[in-house]
């Protein structure tokens, strides 16, 4: 889902959370971002044209497996939600494919 920027503003201090498996991981809000949404926006239209519902992706928050003690990674059948306030969420099951390549 796409929410326009009449409906949610900057987007300059919204929560952001991923939850694994019913587990918060992280838990910020994009007030914290190291460039601000408008600064991002702006930096990137200067060298293309960002067309209507372009979507920009940036960085991942604090609370990454390999930061944790011991670190806690993604396995099969893990579902991995990502929710922004205003904006809605994602959530997705990680399959894990075996390929074997000759």
């Amino acid at each position: 889902m796409l929410v326009s920027p009449s409906v949610v503003g900057a987007a300059d201090s919204l929560r952001l959370r991923t939850i694994v498996n019913g587990e918060t991981r992280q838990d910020t809000n994009t007030d914290d971002l190291l460039f601000g949404v408008t600064s991002l926006v702006s930096f990137l239209s200067q060298g293309s044209t960002l067309e209507k519902g372009t979507v920009i992706m940036t960085g991942t928050p604090g609370g990454v497996a390999a930061g944790m003690k011991p670190p806690k990674w993604l396995r099969d059948g893990d579902v991995v939600e990502v929710a922004i306030e205003q904006l809605g969420s994602c959530v997705n099951r990680l399959v894990y494919e075996n390929v074997h390549h000759l």
